[in-house]
């Protein structure tokens, strides 16, 4: 099982060896998205976080026993049709044509609707006008 979670936490839970725990206890792998801790050790951390099944709900669990707040992580892709220089390299790696070329303009075109968050079109853009957007609770 994999997923991607946001867990919001206070100053008293940041003090704590959370994702210690989550590999020694629970044999789930950790990967670290994003994290954000303001100056009073309250934040947020954005993780993937996987393993067997019962490992996982066991340590999902366990994070919110300690009165973690835990959600599912939100992501969207965003065309920045400002900076994008029309090249079209994106519309080629787009499997299901949310990144299209108008062909008679021979203009990107971005349809949100199509976009099913693969990815592929991220790190083909050579002035990075797509972006993977994380929506986080509370952040601006």
């Amino acid at each position: 099982m994999k997923n991607k979670l946001v867990c919001y936490f206070s100053a008293a839970q940041s003090e704590q060896p959370i994702i210690y725990r989550l590999v020694k206890n629970y044999d789930l792998i950790v990967n670290i998205l994003k994290a954000d801790i303001n100056p009073q050790k309250e934040g947020y951390l954005v993780l993937e976080l996987e393993g067997d099944k019962n490992s996982y709900t066991e340590g999902v669990a366990f994070i919110k026993s300690l009165g973690v707040v835990v959600e599912p992580l939100s992501e969207t892709i965003v065309w920045q049709s400002e900076v994008c220089i029309q090249c079209g390299a994106c519309a080629s790696f787009c499997p299901t044509e949310a990144l299209n070329i108008e062909r008679n303009s021979m203009e990107i075109s971005f349809i949100d609707s199509k976009c099913v968050i693969c990815g592929m079109c991220l790190d083909c853009c050579p002035t990075r006008a797509i972006q993977l957007h994380f929506e986080i609770k509370g952040a601006v």
